[in-house]
């Protein structure tokens, strides 16, 4: 029985990092903010297993955070951002789309070999599933650096810190008054960021973040 507890809960982190390379692979803002929504969707699958598992109530409110404010809510607002700046292109990328998954494949197996290597003696479950977190931790980081698009950023950011929860989820959680804290932040944060990309369109009328580079170069 325990085994398959494990089978389950490595499964689902599995396909976090899928759902991960998959938000890489996309070329356009409309099905990388869907793909996004899946992304959280499955931690909030995975954060709820590890709940069960681990005889920890408090986990399903992370799950249901992660549901209700990273799969519906964020998406939803994010799609009625993008029609009203009217982005409905593609998203422009650094080294292109087979560079980068090549990349973020390499950041998968780097993640498997560092983090197997450094917890020994850790508990199995906590143990792999670090190294999945620190994947999707990698692969966010790599979608901010790679996309030009602050809108993109922002998905990247958000995956980043869905790696970041899978890990606390899978080291036996955390005090659920910091996951509130954390939720109400990336909340914040998220409203900020909506008012700086507006601010980006009005002053620039795009959001490729290679205009303010070029802006910034003319003032010089």
């Amino acid at each position: 029985m325990r085994g398959l507890q494990f089978d389950i809960a490595h499964l689902l982190a599995g396909m976090l990092v899928l759902v991960s390379l998959i938000q890489l692979y996309q070329d356009r803002l409309q099905s990388l903010i869907n793909v996004f929504a899946l992304h959280a969707i499955v931690l909030s699958l995975s954060v709820a297993w590890q709940a069960h598992i681990q005889g920890a109530p408090h986990l399903f409110v992370t799950a249901l955070i992660a549901l209700v404010f990273k799969g519906m809510v964020i998406p939803v607002v994010l799609h009625r951002v993008i029609r009203r700046l009217g982005i409905h292109r593609e998203i422009e990328t650094v080294g292109g789309i087979g560079l980068t998954m090549l990349a973020g494949v390499a950041m998968v197996g780097l993640s498997m070999v560092v983090m197997l290597k450094v917890t020994p003696g850790a508990d199995p479950i906590a143990r792999e599933d670090l190294a999945f977190a620190l994947s999707v931790v990698l692969i966010g980081l790599l979608m901010m650096v790679t996309r030009r698009n602050a809108v993109s950023q922002v998905v990247g950011f958000m995956s980043l810190e869905n790696g970041l929860i899978l890990a606390a989820a899978g080291a036996r959680g955390m005090p659920l008054v910091v996951e509130i804290s954390v939720a109400f932040s990336i909340l914040i944060a998220f409203i900020v960021i909506g008012i700086f990309l507006f601010r980006i369109r009005e002053r620039f009328d795009t959001v490729d973040v290679g205009a303010l580079d070029r802006f910034r170069g003319d003032r010089q």
